[in-house]
């Protein structure tokens, strides 16, 4: 829709609890009835409340827009690294942690055919105010942490948060400008303008395709389970099951409450309908690879029948230069949410693009190319957190999920790899826990487990298969490695 300048709108519904002086009252009247603010944001999830408070907090005037303030209830979003507790506490957020039954987190217990290997978060790297000195990420229930978020967005002075379904943005027909949103509240047509827009609209981004030139690639989806009282091998830990079946994550969301994911590609024999289907793969691919310690608890939420899937997707980020308008959160990059790294990427994100947009910076978003000189600033600057996460996320799922005798190799290295302890362990975690930053790290590490699988396949196997190894599967290995790792390399190279 084209617009070039406001009109006048009709009063709505508001949610906002603080106490304005003079200067925010007028702020807040054109917000709630005027519908005019320094900043829209379209999405009260993740990225639109820690959003709305940061900006909210440097004086910027906010208007939050969601479709629904109840709270919700869905599968993502379950598990926040320690280094995106880290960024939480940097936002001011720390206390959306609290009396939501959330479980402290120390890092992970892989489980090989059955072998279990501990990789915990790296006790040298402690960047949160852990009561234990430990870095500690939290587990919780999604609903209840986003209700925390939307409390502080609403407590948080010059911020306004309205209940409204964002249909379209306003654009000005001349110049492309994004100018705001066209909403319905209720069942009445609304307009919210404002200097800059940002949309964070989740996964399904209905807005992503005509502003970002990349779309989500679809890998497998996860079928969710609740399991109660679950008595979890390592408490405190997310477990990775592998298998010959495709892998199992496994993380304490509440006191009594264990989620249980479960990956399954596309065509998964096991899966097909012929075979049974979804449930045919949860009983006989499934159950018999589970500790013997869990396998009562996910029976019975078996036979409860309640699945639930999502889909597993990769976006790969891409520069943002449409004016007045930023796209954040899974609309803009998305990973296999194999290693739970997605809020960690978002808290970072909202973390940085607060600093670069900060008012000594940029005084007011209606200075335009500012804003879109920050961003430029923002997509490189923000790889420093994300690049790492998102590499290996999608690098370890190709591991973790192998479908041919290389990647096979691969995983088998990567857990003799893990086995090994020390840095070899420390470093890997600490890369996947949100702490370690540096892409060469990753890549150091990834390419080490590729020449320590064609080690353990030289010393584990026969005399006779050693010349074998040496001139044909250590290229093919370290082919398939380089074929794994290298495009998501190349992604993050990329403008």
């Amino acid at each position: 829709m084209a617009h070039s300048g406001a009109q006048s709108r009709s009063k709505t519904q508001t949610q906002s609890h603080h106490n304005p002086t003079p200067a925010a009252d007028d702020l807040e009247i054109r917000r709630r009835v005027h519908h005019e603010a320094d900043i829209v944001i379209v999405g009260g999830g993740v990225v639109g409340c820690a959003a709305a408070v940061a900006f909210g907090k440097q004086g910027r005037s906010v208007i939050l827009l969601e479709k629904s303030l109840k709270e919700p209830d869905r599968i993502v979003g379950e598990l926040l690294q320690p280094g995106g507790v880290a960024a939480l506490e940097g936002l001011g957020l720390g206390d959306c942690l609290e009396d939501i039954d959330a479980i402290p987190c120390y890092g992970y217990q892989v489980s090989y055919h059955n072998t279990p290997v501990a990789i915990p978060y790296p006790a040298n790297l402690t960047p949160t105010s852990s009561p234990s000195n430990l870095p500690e990420g939290r587990s919780f229930h999604h609903g209840r942490f986003i209700s925390k978020l939307r409390e502080a967005a609403k407590n948080t002075p010059n911020v306004t948060v309205i209940e409204s379904t964002v249909t379209s943005v306003v654009k000005n027909s001349y110049t492309g400008q994004i100018l705001g949103v066209e909403a319905l509240t209720g069942s009445n047509k609304d307009f919210f303008f404002g200097s800059l827009t940002l949309i964070s609209d989740g996964y399904s981004s209905k807005f992503r395709k005509g502003y970002l030139p990349n779309q989500p690639v679809v890998k497998s989806k996860f079928w969710a389970l609740e399991l109660i009282d679950a008595d979890l091998p390592s408490p405190n830990h997310g477990h990775v099951i592998l298998s010959d079946a495709p892998p199992i994550l496994i993380y304490q969301i509440g006191t009594h409450e264990t989620r249980i994911l479960i990956d399954i590609p596309e065509g998964c024999p096991t899966a097909l309908p012929k075979a049974g289907g979804v449930k045919n793969h949860m009983t006989a691919a499934v159950l018999p690879n589970l500790p013997p310690s869990v396998r009562p608890s996910f029976q019975k939420a078996l036979e409860g029948g309640k699945f639930r899937s999502m889909p597993n997707s990769f976006l790969p980020p891409s520069t943002q230069k449409t004016p007045g308008l930023i796209i954040l959160g899974d609309a803009m990059n998305m990973r296999h949410p194999l290693t739970g790294g997605g809020m960690t990427v978002a808290f970072n994100d909202v973390l940085l693009l607060s600093q670069l947009l900060a008012p000594e910076l940029v005084p007011s978003f209606e200075a335009t190319s500012d804003v879109v000189r920050q961003m430029g600033l923002f997509h490189w600057r923000r790889k420093a957190s994300s690049s790492v996460i998102n590499i290996l996320a999608m690098a370890l799922y190709s591991l973790f999920a192998a479908d041919d005798s290389l990647l096979m190799t691969l995983q088998m290295g990567c857990f003799r790899y893990f086995q090994r302890g020390g840095k070899s362990v420390s470093e890997p975690c600490g890369l996947l826990a949100g702490l370690i930053k540096n892409p060469w790290v990753l890549v150091y590490h990834f390419f080490a487990v590729a020449f320590y699988a064609i080690w353990r396949r030289m010393v584990e196997g026969p005399v006779w298969r050693v010349p074998y190894v040496i001139v044909v599967e250590s290229v093919l290995v370290l082919w398939k490695a380089c074929v794994v790792i290298g495009p998501y390399l190349l992604w993050e190279v990329k403008k």
